[in-house]
């Protein structure tokens, strides 16, 4: 029995290694409905350029869950990857979901319409008993060669103490003006089964350089949007990086768009991000 027939039975598309570093706890998923809830606290999640409290750690709880979603419409030997994602949060999102002694926030994603070579599903992300937005995941369905279904050996001592850059294992770094950087380092925790960064990990690294790029100023802009469009594996290596550059900058909105770019220098992801203050 190969690795891919074996993964017939492995339900989870995200490795549960992967929703341990994060702290995302998997409430209920039901195979019949493909239906999926999971919660993730965002408790001292900072962005390591501003250190301003982050949204960008959504992306990991909707690609896990609305990811999921479809994976569960999988035929025997398939697998899927992420094609699309998108977080929206309402005018008042992130700062509840954000706020000191808030709540995790909760994801319940459902598969919309039967699936095809793609599926799609939205999840809508509740804190406490308010609404403060949602997101949605694209999914391909693929045939694998192989899959990496064992656990690999943690490489992080967490504690109370632990940020969210070492979570991300990424590091802020020079750039020039109007190009904020942030640098992906190998970690196997943050891999998929396929062998890439995971694709919610790569979307909360678009977010950090976005939202950094684009806080030059007090108050804060806070992220309402985030369009992540997924063109090819993202490995991490030595010159894996994340980068954001400001589109518009006003005096209450802003939108600036991001990269997660290979060791090749070539793309992987790229983003379109729109904060308000």
């Amino acid at each position: 029995m190969t690795e891919v027939d074996r993964a017939i039975d492995h339900d989870l598309e995200t490795p549960t290694y992967v929703l341990q570093r994060f702290g995302i706890d998997v409430v209920e998923t039901d195979p019949a409905a493909a239906t999926v809830t999971m919660s993730m606290s965002l408790a001292g999640m900072r962005n390591p350029f501003t250190d301003q409290p982050s949204v960008g750690p959504l992306g990991v709880l909707i690609d896990s869950v609305s990811g999921m979603a479809n994976h569960l419409l999988r035929e025997a030997g398939e697998w899927t990857v992420s094609s699309e994602l998108t977080m929206e949060l309402s005018p008042t999102g992130s700062a509840r979901a954000t706020a000191p002694g808030a709540p995790p926030v909760l994801a319940v994603g459902q598969v919309v319409g039967p699936r095809g070579r793609t599926s799609l599903s939205f999840c809508t992300l509740t804190c406490g008993d308010t609404v403060i937005g949602g997101g949605s995941v694209r999914s391909f369905f693929i045939t694998p060669d192989e899959l990496a279904l064992s656990e690999p050996k943690e490489t992080l001592a967490k504690t109370a103490r632990t940020s969210l850059a070492e979570l991300m294992a990424v590091q802020t770094t020079a750039a020039s003006e109007g190009l904020c950087v942030l640098r992906q380092h190998p970690d196997p925790y943050l891999d998929n089964a396929i062998g890439v960064v995971h694709g919610g990990v790569a979307a909360a690294g678009l977010e950090l350089v976005a939202s950094a790029v684009v806080n030059t100023a007090l108050p804060p802009m806070r992220t309402a949007s985030v369009r992540v469009n997924f063109l090819r594996p993202f490995f991490a290596g030595q010159r894996s990086r994340y980068e954001a550059s400001p589109g518009r900058i006003g005096r209450t909105t802003a939108v600036a768009d991001a990269q997660a770019i290979n060791d090749d220098g070539r793309a992987a992801l790229t983003a379109r991000i729109t904060a308000y203050r």
